[in-house]
């Protein structure tokens, strides 16, 4: 085989193996939401446990990604002093206990369907406290877009068969904290140099996101499950759904590592529109006309938002590339008039 066939059989590689992080990744996500949701719905597993589930999954994922650091070494852990933990990884740990507390415990009050739809306010979040923090700069068109987006999941709000308004508070109060702790992560981290992958984030964050759990769960959860004398951990339910949370972080590792964040984002779309899918055909969640026209316009405000940061991440990367060919530029001609004043002495 030529050196032509040789190149397109290693394209074709590349793209099948770009899709298969892309598969897999949407199969995790997509197992982890739907078991969550089957373990704290009341008429499913019937467990309402949020802080407990979410505690049980720190616990797992922080003891694995210890092992895959320390242990095994497979994972480089990340230098980091100890006032730098305290000042820069504990508020994130925080961020992420309440986002992740609040998101889980929407579970018990709305339907799948309708969390996906509150979840593309995240756009509108990440942009919103990017400009409070100054990390992003106030531009009137990206507004409108941001606009745009929380119109359309007002709209889908309204058509909710099964509108809860604890639920609904619960959700995006996670989505606030969620973006709260991404844009932190730029300023206290990615500023200072600091790059976490999913495992060394684990590795970092989820012991004190845990530590941060028990506060709440000792006051809100432990008196109830004590109280609950009929209650049996079920490691089968309990091991299989940490098993997946974990594999979801490797496959959001492995994802991002080998193609990009802007590629998750666009799978996250499709998964959206699967668990939407799913719940309206398998868990039988009412899904009304207008929830999908107002989910319709929250989905095009979002592509437009991924495609304008697609371009500027291309314009940036232009611009990085010439003021590099005019530095060559300039060396070389600083090269040649040396060499000739060189030749010119020698004459």
């Amino acid at each position: 085989m030529g050196k032509g066939g040789s190149l397109s059989e290693s394209v074709v590689k590349k793209i099948v193996l770009s899709y298969t992080y892309v598969a897999i990744w949407i199969f995790l996500s997509f197992t982890v939401i739907v078991y969550n949701k089957y373990i704290l719905d009341k008429k499913m597993y019937n467990w309402p446990f949020p802080i407990s589930l979410t505690m049980i999954h720190m616990s797992f994922c922080a003891s694995l990604a210890f092992l895959l650091v320390r242990v095994f070494k497979l994972v480089e852990p990340v230098s980091m002093s100890r006032e730098l933990y305290l000042s820069s990884v504990v508020p994130i740990g925080a961020l992420y206990a309440l986002s992740l507390w609040l998101s889980n415990s929407a579970y018990i009050y709305l339907s799948v369907s309708f969390i996906q739809m509150l979840k593309a306010l995240m756009p509108v979040a990440v942009y919103s406290i990017g400009v409070l923090f100054k990390k992003e700069g106030f531009k009137t068109d990206t507004m409108v877009n941001m606009l745009s987006i929380s119109f359309g999941v007002a709209v889908a709000a309204y058509g909710e068969a099964r509108f809860d308004t604890w639920g609904v508070i619960l959700q995006l109060g996670a989505v606030a904290f969620e973006a709260t702790r991404l844009v932190l992560i730029q300023i206290l981290l990615t500023s200072k140099g600091i790059s976490l992958n999913p495992i060394t984030s684990l590795y970092y964050v989820a012991p004190c996101c845990f530590a941060f759990l028990c506060v709440p769960w000792i006051f809100v959860e432990y008196p109830i499950l004590r109280e609950s004398s009929s209650f049996h951990f079920d490691f089968a339910i309990f091991g299989t759904n940490s098993v997946c949370a974990f594999a979801l972080n490797l496959a959001v590792f492995l994802l991002v590592g080998k193609t990009s964040a802007l590629t998750m984002n666009v799978a996250g779309v499709v998964k959206d529109w699967l668990l939407i899918a799913f719940s309206w055909s398998v868990i039988k969640d009412t899904v009304t006309p207008i929830n999908l026209f107002g989910y319709g316009l929250a989905f095009l405000g979002v592509a437009y938002y991924n495609h304008s940061k697609l371009q500027a991440l291309k314009a940036k990367e232009a611009q990085k590339k010439a003021s590099q060919a005019d530095e060559e530029a300039g060396r070389l001609l600083e090269e040649r008039e040396a060499e000739g004043k060189k030749n010119e002495s020698q004459d």
